[in-house]
Order: structure tokens, then sequence, then C-alpha cells
């Protein structure tokens, strides 16, 4: 079991900069200190420890100016290194660049640790293989990451921006009740929206945006659920019920499971309707507050289907 911390008392601090110390100073010959520098005072920290408390990974983050910052010292422990420590910890300092409104993060990496950044995401500049200061001939290349709100998305965030900007262009209330896709993992689905565009005069979510919120989810994950299989289809709400338990008076949240989906798409390669049940679980924060069940009704695309068999049956035209 991991867990992710914060350095705040004199006693994390001593973890964690003897941990970077073992890590990254002590194989070369450095003395005790040598871990540190002028900006550890004014960056951001993370470790992440195992249950007894022990440092598996840390890393730093300090902001170069009002819209990029760098990431340094990503050290592993050597028994855990192969295991996503490293990719958790950086994605854990992206997200404190993101509280900040950091628009690109910097890095410079090892030349044998590039292949790691790249799969975090980050991409060499076109600059020469340089040589840092305190690092004893160590040859290093800088890298760059462009954040975007898509990238904490674990699975397809380019179809998930895609869904959020049709939402956003077809649904013009949808953005009225900033309604957002929060997370898609190819397992789970999950919307939010912001409350205090939807507060009613009791101080709680409105009923109908509740609902709204709920059946965006749905409606979104049969969506992305055509898009993983290359089907094609228009969706449409055929019948949606829904049970609320309690008001929602923090973060409004919708969750689908894939476990929640029942149906397939098999009549929609027949020139057949498809239809989809989809349960949606709505939270007030992390409290279970209400249930939605939709019925989606996946129409197939007969003018698409029937142009693409024209265009291929007919004679080429010149004008």
């Amino acid at each position: 079991m991991y867990q992710i911390i914060t350095p705040k008392t004199q006693a994390d601090f001593t973890k964690y900069y003897y941990f970077r110390w073992q890590q990254l100073k002590q194989a070369s010959g450095f003395a005790m200190g040598s871990e540190k520098d002028e900006y550890d005072s004014l960056a951001e920290h993370r470790m992440i420890c195992n249950d007894k408390g022990e440092p598996l990974a840390v890393g730093r983050i300090h902001f170069v100016s009002h819209d990029e910052a760098q990431i340094r010292h990503i050290a592993v422990a050597d028994n855990c290194r192969g295991k996503g420590l490293g990719s958790l910890i950086m994605t854990t300092l992206e997200n404190a660049a993101r509280q900040q409104n950091i628009l690109r993060i910097i890095t410079f990496s090892k030349v044998d640790a590039i292949n790691f950044f790249e799969h975090c995401g980050y991409k060499a500049l076109n600059n020469p293989i340089i040589e840092l200061a305190d690092s004893s001939g160590i040859q290093r290349k800088q890298m760059c990451k462009k954040l975007s709100e898509y990238d904490v998305i674990l699975r397809h965030p380019e179809l998930c921006k895609e869904l959020q900007q049709t939402w956003n262009k077809q649904i013009p209330i949808a953005q009225l009740m900033g309604i957002k896709i929060h997370q898609y993992t190819g397992v789970e689905f999950e919307v939010r929206a912001a409350l205090n565009a939807n507060i009613n005069l009791h101080g709680t979510m409105f009923a109908g945006s509740i609902y709204s919120m709920a059946t965006l989810a749905g409606w979104g994950m049969v969506h992305l659920q055509l898009k993983e299989t290359n089907t094609y289809g228009e969706i449409v709400l055929a019948k949606g019920e829904i049970k609320y338990f309690k008001p929602i008076t923090s973060v409004p949240r919708a969750l689908v499971s894939i476990n929640s989906v029942d149906g397939d798409f098999s009549g929609l390669a027949k020139g057949k309707p498809a239809r989809l049940g989809v349960k949606v679980e709505l939270f007030s924060d992390t409290e279970l507050v209400g249930e939605f069940e939709g019925k989606y009704a996946i129409l197939p695309m007969v003018e698409k289907s029937e142009k693409k068999l024209s265009e291929h049956e007919s004679e080429p035209v010149e004008a």
C-alpha cells in the first residue's frame, strides 16, 4: 500500500532528503547535503511511502515563472523500479503545477532516462546536450511538456476532449451548468458539474441539473463505447428514471461503470437500432446521493452508410 505525502515536518524532510541523497548522490561519492540546492525552499516536494512510512520515490517541482515550472530530483528506490512509482510521482507533481495554472513543465533528463520522460509525455527540445553544474559530468537533455486539462484522463484523452467539445457546441446548457468530463479509465467514466452554477434557493443542486448531469454521463459512456469499438450510430435517450436519496451540497459527481452497461451494438451491423441500459451513480463529493437508470437507443447512421455504398458503386465523374 502506497501513500503520497507532501513533506511538512522536520522528520518528513529528513527522510525525504536522506532518500534523495541515497538515490542520486551517494553512489557518486557526494557528501550529505549535496542533494539540496537553492531552489528547495521555494519548491513543492512530494514523497511516496510504504505503509511503514519508508520513502519509495521522491520528486520536486519549482515554479520558474507564472506559466512555467521545472521538475527535478526524481528518484525511485531500486527495488521499486518498473512498478509505476516514477510515473505516479510525475503525475503528482504535474497536478501541483496545474493548481498554479502552469502551462508547461521543463526538465533536464539524463540521456539514459529520456525514454522514461517521453513515456510521461515529455518531448526533447532541439537544444544541445548539456552538463549541469552539479551533475558531475552527467549529460542531460532539456525536455518539455505542455499541460492540458485532458492530460489527467487515463484512457483516450483525445476522445474525451472531442466529446466535451461536442457537448459545449451542441448542448449549450452543458457549458452553462459547468458539466465537464473528469475521468475516463475504460472501466469508469466520471462527469462533474459546477455546484455554484446550479444552486437552488435551498443551497443545494437543482434536481433538473442533477438529471441533466446524469443523462450526459450515461450518454457519454455510450458515445465512448461506440468510439472504442469503431461503431457508428446516433444516440438518443429513450427513457430515464432517477432516484434522489439526498441533496447534493458539495462536488456534484456522476459515475458510470462499464459493468453497469447492459446491451451491445450488434443490431447496428444489421441496420437495426441497438439498445443499451446504463446505470449512473450520483455523488455529493464522496457520498452516494442518487441513482439514474437510462435506456439509450442507438440509431443506425443510414445516410452515412448509403453515401459510402453509393460512392463505392458509382463511376467517377469528371467535371
